[in-house]
């Protein structure tokens, strides 16, 4: 009868654990979908693609040429956190694997090889690294890299904010030998940009054009809702303020009677929404609180009113 008992409590105990023990992923192998097995291209430019492992956190793939048995030169030994990745590479023969990763196991690779021929320069696109698409920017310094495309002597980077309508009237249109470049921006504003590699006879196809915005201008002071300043209130408090436009997440500020001192460890914390639910504090005592906005480049607004409120 104790031992019944003592499995009985011991039940709960265990499911809970069960919730924290990592699966093993050491007998399974990831199904390849891309590049094709002993595939032969003249394509530079490849999609590295398989099938999502269940329990594996990333992914680990390994490039090498010419095979894993005689390796000359490793390309990639990454790890992701998708079932994609996109490579630019130089023609020859190559071997990739890709196995499944926890973080305490790891599952077999599976294993392709792959043949890639010189080819037009004019038929190759080249790939971008940075920035990334879509970037928001609090600093006029940006940083433009790509990967290196076979056959190619110079790259020209594009920079503009009319989608390239007018090449007389770009913000950038440069050539460089690098596969970096840096530029300071001339105002703030949404930009597009592109890259392409060239040589004395041919031009590569533009990369994906990409955008980025520069925004050094802070977001608008949030406005308070409720509660009311000095107000009498019961717990749960509804802290409420209004939605600023431009902004990406909001610093709540809350603070003991002095409005200076943060009320716990917690504070301030970082909210998306625009309200939070205060559920501490004891009848009769005065709590302070404040607001501010953050946009998308990182830019900080000013704090909105301090106003207090009353545990009754």
């Amino acid at each position: 009868m104790k031992n019944k008992r003592f499995l009985i409590l011991l039940l709960p105990l265990l499911a809970a654990c069960s919730e924290f023990i990592e699966p093993s992923i050491g007998s399974r192998e990831i199904g390849l979908l891309a590049p094709a097995n002993r595939l032969e291209t003249n394509s530079y430019q490849q999609t590295f693609w398989w099938n999502p492992m269940a329990d594996a956190l990333y992914y680990r793939l390994q490039v090498v040429s010419p095979r894993f048995d005689s390796v000359s030169k490793v390309l990639l030994d990454t790890l992701i956190n998708k079932d994609k990745f996109v490579y630019t590479l130089d023609p020859g023969k190559y071997e990739w694997r890709v196995r499944g990763e926890n973080g305490s196991s790891a599952s077999a690779y599976a294993q392709r090889s792959l043949v890639i021929y010189p080819s037009s320069l004019s038929d190759q696109e080249l790939q971008l690294s940075l920035p990334s698409n879509g970037l928001s920017v609090s600093k006029p310094q940006v940083r433009y890299e790509w990967l290196k495309l076979f056959g190619a002597t110079t790259y020209r980077l594009q920079v503009d904010r009319n989608n390239f309508l007018d090449e007389k009237s770009m913000d950038l249109n440069i050539t460089t030998e690098n596969l970096v470049f840096l530029q300071t921006l001339s105002a703030e504003g949404n930009y597009q940009f592109r890259v392409r590699a060239e040589n004395a006879t041919q031009n590569s196809k533009w990369s994906t054009i990409r955008t980025l915005t520069y925004d050094a201008t802070g977001p608008e002071r949030p406005v308070l809702s409720t509660p009311l300043n000095r107000q009498l209130v019961s717990r749960p408090v509804r802290l409420v303020w209004n939605k600023v436009a431009d902004a990406d997440k909001y610093e709540l500020w809350v603070y003991k009677s002095d409005g200076d001192t943060p009320y716990n460890s917690s504070y301030p914390k970082i909210l998306t929404a625009t309200e939070l639910s205060f559920d501490a504090g004891d009848p009769g005592e005065v709590v302070a609180w404040r607001v501010r906005a953050f946009d998308k480049a990182g830019n900080v607004g000013a704090y909105s009113e301090l106003r207090t409120f009353t545990i009754q």
